[in-house]
C-alpha cells in the first residue's frame, strides 16, 4: 500500500513554516488520539500516519531529503531511529493536552497553581502609591506531613506500575507511545497511608494576609507578580504565583489619559470676556491658579505642566490640562437683562468677531445660491 504524501497528510502546503507544522500537527493529533478514540482502528492508523508526517517534516535535514527522494529516503532502514524521537515529541507536546504540563515526571511534585487578585484603589492611591495588605485563602503545604501526603513516619513509595515513572510505555511498530499511569495518575508515587491532616494531597487551605507595594504611577490594568506566592506545590513541588490586578476607579473631578490629567472648569461670562484668575485643586492634594486672559472662548485649554500622573518608575511626572467652559447667566433680574440689552446695542463685529464672519458667510453662501 502505497503511502500518502506527508504534506497532504498534514493538511499543509509544502512551503509551510515550522510553526503552521506544528499547529497542524497538534490539531490532527488530538482529533485522531486512541485516547479519545478507544476501540476505532482508523483512527489509530490516521495518529500514526499524522506523527509519522510531522516527524520528518519538522526535522530540517529529513524534510529536505523528503522533497527530494520522497518515502524512498526513508525505505530499508533510512528511517531508523525514529521511535526514539518520537517518543519525546510526543511526550512534550502531549503534556500540555493531557496535564502533566508543570508536574515532575515519576516524582509526584507539581507546580501550585497560580491565584489572581482583584484590588481597586482610588486616583489619589495612584498617584502616591501605597503598600495594601491582601487576605487570600489559599492552598499551603501541610505541616504535618510537610508536603509529602504521607502519614507521619511513612512516606510514599514508588508505583509498582510503572516503576515510578508516572507513564506507562507502549511500542506499536516503531512508534513508541506514553501513557499516563492509572495507577498513580502520572506523579510516580503511590502513598499507602495517607496524611489525616491533608487527606494525602500534602496541601491544607489557610487564610494569609500578605502585604502589597503599589508603586506611583500604575495605571488601570496594571498586574503586578508576587513570585511564589500562589497556590502550594503538591507534595512538595513549587509553589505558584499570585497575580494582582489593579483596576482605578472613576474620579469625581479629573479624567486620566495616560499620564495626564483633564478637568473642566466653569467660569463666568464677565470672567471669559474680562479675564481673570481661578484656582483648581491638583491630584497631590494642593491648588494651583490658573489665568485666564481676556476674550477667552469656551473650550479653551491650559495647560499645568507636571501637575499629572508620575510615569511609572520613572521621575517624569505628566501634565494637567484645565478645559474652561463658559456658563451662559441663568435666572436674569430686569436691572441684568437691560444692560445685557444696553451691551447688545453697544456691541460690533469686533465684539463678536466669531459670530460676525459666521453669519458674514451664511449671508455670501445664500446670495450666491440666489444668483442666477
Amino acid at each position: 500500500m502505497s503511502k500518502r504524501d506527508y504534506y497532504e497528510v498534514l493538511g499543509v502546503q509544502r512551503g509551510a513554516s515550522e510553526s503552521d507544522l506544528k499547529s497542524a500537527y497538534r490539531k490532527l493529533a488530538m482529533k485522531y488520539h486512541p485516547d479519545r478514540n478507544p476501540g476505532d482502528g482508523e483512527c489509530e492508523h490516521r495518529f500514526k500516519e499524522v506523527n509519522e508526517a510531522y516527524e520528518v517534516l519538522k526535522d530540517a535535514d529529513k524534510r529536505a531529503a523528503y522533497e527530494r527522494f520522497g518515502h524512498a529516503a526513508f525505505e530499508q532502514g533510512g528511517g531508523a531511529g525514529f521511535g526514539a524521537d518520537f517518543a519525546s515529541t510526543f511526550a512534550d507536546i502531549f503534556d500540555d493536552f493531557f496535564g502533566m504540563r508543570g508536574r515532575a515526571r515519576g516524582s509526584g511534585r507539581e507546580r501550585g497553581a497560580d491565584l489572581r487578585y482583584n484590588m481597586e484603589i482610588s486616583l489619589e492611591e495612584s498617584y502616591h502609591g501605597k503598600v495594601a495588605p491582601v487576605r487570600i485563602p489559599t492552598s499551603v503545604t501541610c505541616e504535618v506531613c510537610s508536603g509529602t501526603g504521607a502519614k507521619a513516619g511513612t512516606k510514599p513509595k514508588p508505583c509498582t506500575t510503572c516503576g515510578g515513572h508516572g507513564k506507562i510505555r507502549h511500542a506499536q511498530g516503531f512508534f513508541t507511545l506514553e501513557r499516563t499511569c492509572p495507577a498513580c495518575h502520572g506523579r510516580g508515587q503511590v502513598i499507602d497511608d495517607p496524611c489525616p491532616a491533608c487527606a494525602g494531597a500534602g496541601r491544607v487551605t489557610r487564610e494569609r494576609t500578605l502585604s502589597v507595594n503599589i508603586p506611583p504611577g500604575v495605571e488601570d490594568g496594571t498586574r503586578i507578580r508576587l513570585a511564589s506566592e500562589g497556590e502550594a506545590g503538591v507534595r512538595g513541588g513549587p509553589a505558584g504565583d499570585l497575580y494582582i490586578f489593579l483596576s482605578i476607579t472613576p474620579h469625581a473631578f479629573f479624567q486620566r489619559d495616560g499620564a495626564d490629567l483633564h478637568c473642566r472648569v466653569p467660569i463666568s461670562m464677565v470672567t471669559a470676556a474680562l479675564g481673570g484668575d481661578f484656582e483648581v485643586p491638583t491630584i497631590d492634594g494642593s491648588k494651583t491658579k490658573v489665568k485666564v486672559p481676556d476674550g477667552t472662548q469656551s473650550g479653551r485649554r491650559f495647560r499645568l505642566t507636571s501637575k499629572g500622573m508620575p510615569v511609572l518608575r520613572s521621575k517624569q511626572m505628566g501634565d494637567m490640562y484645565v478645559q474652561v467652559v463658559v456658563e451662559t447667566p441663568q435666572s436674569l433680574t430686569k436691572r441684568q437683562r437691560e444692560l445685557l440689552v444696553e451691551f447688545e446695542k453697544l456691541s460690533s463685529t469686533a465684539t463678536h468677531p466669531e459670530s460676525a464672519g459666521f453669519f458674514g458667510r451664511v449671508k455670501e453662501f445664500f446670495g450666491n445660491k440666489a444668483s442666477p
